[in-house]
């Protein structure tokens, strides 16, 4: 006779299955209706006929985007945008947290501090937008990438990872030679993919999908980002001047924009997975 325990475990672990399942219903169904109705009839989902899937499948929300030059040179600002932020936030993020990460260097914990209080307080949106102009980073890329360049919380996520990282080993390294560069480059880095790739992933995501700073430090709309583009279909439509006619595929053209434009962080995620949980739990806890 199964004891009281074993059945209350498996109605429990039976509870556990229905609400992951629900769960994953509740994150899938907007994808598939995003992608439904970007292949589906204007005249279909403007009347809220498309529910899951596409009804009067067409490609024309498709071709009237990529006939678009804009989409590509929007297109490549986000790429470029996207590598050069991730790459210099994680050499910048890594330079700073492997110092802050031993004991002997001075003032450590008033850097610390400092770190922490930007946590709370900045300086607020027109004094930045003061010091980026001042500094002839508008419309630049740069004005995208370095005042957000180092992001405090992962800077203390990736400090307590080599904090954790056994001392032996940079030991064994100072005895071959190695300068404390190299023991960063050469050890501590190869040892780090799982807060590098963690930190990279978010850090790429938030840049493709941020568009406030190119709202305010660009006026070139030959810089524009993705969502730049984006958020000017949503408000102004497509090339409105033209007539009501470009309004036949307004509604799919928006869908197919945000598949067009969320597809490559999906492609992307499978391949860092296997570091993704490992660098949030142990970057995030001492020991």
């Amino acid at each position: 006779m199964r004891s009281k325990s074993s059945v209350a475990s498996a109605v429990f672990d039976a509870l556990n299955v229905c609400l992951m399942i629900l769960l994953i219903l509740i994150m899938v169904y907007p994808m598939v209706y995003v992608f439904s109705a970007s292949i589906s009839d204007n005249a279909m989902v403007a009347s809220g006929k498309v529910i899951l899937w596409p009804q009067a499948p067409t490609l024309a929300a498709y071709e009237r985007i990529f006939a678009d030059k804009q989409l590509w040179v929007s297109y490549w600002n986000t790429v470029r945008y996207t590598v050069v932020h991730t790459v210099f936030t994680l050499i910048a993020t890594s330079a700073m947290a492997y110092p802050l990460a031993k004991k002997w260097l001075p003032g450590r914990q008033t850097i610390l501090l400092l770190a922490a209080f930007t946590m709370l307080f900045n300086g607020g949106l027109i004094p930045t937008f003061i010091v980026v102009k001042q500094l002839e980073l508008l419309n630049t890329i740069w004005a995208i990438v370095l005042p957000t360049l180092i992001n405090t919380w992962h800077l203390f996520i990736m400090r307590t990872f080599f904090e954790a990282l056994p001392e032996e080993i940079e030991d064994a390294a100072t005895m071959d030679g190695c300068s404390s560069f190299q023991v960063l480059v050469r050890v501590v880095m190869a040892l780090s993919m799982p807060v590098l790739a963690t930190i990279g992933l978010f850090t790429a995501v938030n840049q493709w999908n941020a568009f406030f700073e190119a709202l305010i430090y660009l006026n070139d709309n030959t810089m524009y980002p993705l969502q730049i583009m984006i958020r000017n279909y949503l408000i102004a439509g497509l090339n409105p001047a033209q007539g009501e006619g470009d309004l036949l595929t307004m509604e799919t053209v928006k869908y197919a924009l945000i598949v067009v434009a969320t597809l490559p962080i999906l492609c992307v995620y499978p391949f860092i997975q296997k570091y993704f949980a490992q660098g949030s739990m142990v970057g995030g806890v001492k020991g």
